[in-house]
């Protein structure tokens, strides 16, 4: 058997979808299993060893050269790859199901009408499922590919999940390392670098900051000027991101791409949710713990001025903190 799992992005959510290949592997032991990535997101598809193709769309560098023909020709190129017997989108947006569309394929799978973020998505596709908007994304994904390849993952199966990335052992540490992730996709995701000074106070560890832009990197350095025990990581590739994470005995950011990467390599993590909502956009578990504000978020309309994540109290972070680097 040949199947396509479309997720074009984001970093995040790419992150988290692939925990379904592990459960596709299980119950289908000789398949072929490629996915369909924006090619700004290439590396770290590419990073999944029990992923045999990725194949990169170059929707993002279109979009920004604003070149039709370019993306008539994209999607030409579409129509000429090998067939599958399935091609799966779990995205659910009008781009995604229109590339899955394109793809040559028995069937073409997603979310009904009523479960797509995007309801026209549906339309593309020759058999869709409803499972609702607002559930778990995780479970979401799951539910998904079980009822597309007829196969059982049960809630269990994904809190006993293997490492979704394959990675070295590392020596244990002297001190704890707990990498800090200061930026997200919108600044209302991003926890004020102030409100850590308690946690550097507090937390006897080795503090790694993490960042992505220039933004994010004067968000560090502020960081830095608090206390002697951060340290600013250099400017990173997914492949270098995935080892620092991998080497960390704790991770802790908002609702953001290298945090949920602690979670797909079972690290433990606090991410801190406030225009976001935390039982939606992440899979707790014993080690991978989420820290909400108060404030009443709708999944299907996100507000980007909502700063509600400056609420969450140092000190709860705190003590969630030494309870996972307790054990």
């Amino acid at each position: 058997m040949r199947i396509a799992i479309v997720r074009l992005s984001a970093l995040g959510d790419i992150i988290q979808s692939m925990i379904v290949v592990q459960f596709i592997r299980k119950h289908y032991s000789q398949i072929t299993i490629d996915w369909i990535v924006d090619k700004k997101f290439f590396e770290i598809v590419r990073l999944n060893n029990s992923i045999d193709n990725v194949l990169e769309i170059r929707l993002s560098e279109i979009k920004k050269s604003g070149n039709i023909f370019h993306l008539i020709k994209h999607f030409a190129e579409l129509r000429k790859m090998p067939r599958y017997d399935l091609v799966i989108d779990t995205q659910g947006l009008l781009k995604s199901a229109i590339i899955a569309k394109l793809i040559p394929s028995k069937e073409t799978i997603g979310f009904d009408r009523r479960s797509a973020r995007e309801p026209l998505a549906s339309f593309f596709y020759s058999k869709s499922f409803k499972i609702p908007y607002d559930h778990n994304v995780v479970e979401r994904y799951c539910a998904l590919v079980s009822k597309a390849l007829n196969i059982e993952i049960l809630k269990k199966d994904i809190h006993e999940k293997t490492a979704i990335f394959q990675t070295s052992n590392y020596p244990v540490n002297n001190k704890p390392i707990v990498s800090i992730i200061v930026g997200a996709s919108f600044e209302s995701k991003i926890y004020p670098v102030e409100r850590y000074q308690f946690l550097l106070d507090n937390l006897d560890a080795k503090f790694i900051c993490l960042w992505g832009n220039k933004y994010e990197y004067n968000l560090a350095k502020k960081l830095l000027e608090m206390s002697p025990k951060v340290s600013i990581a250099e400017k990173t590739s997914m492949a270098e991101l995935l080892k620092i994470i991998s080497k960390s005995n704790l991770v802790i950011g908002g609702d953001t791409g290298p945090t949920h990467l602690a979670w797909a390599l079972n690290i433990p993590s606090i991410t801190l949710f406030g225009p976001t909502l935390g039982s939606r956009n992440m899979f707790e578990t014993d080690k991978n713990l989420k820290l909400e504000s108060d404030s009443e978020v709708d999944p299907y309309k996100i507000d980007k001025d909502d700063l509600s994540i400056s609420q969450i109290e140092p000190k709860t972070i705190l003590s969630s903190a030494k309870r996972l680097l307790e054990g």
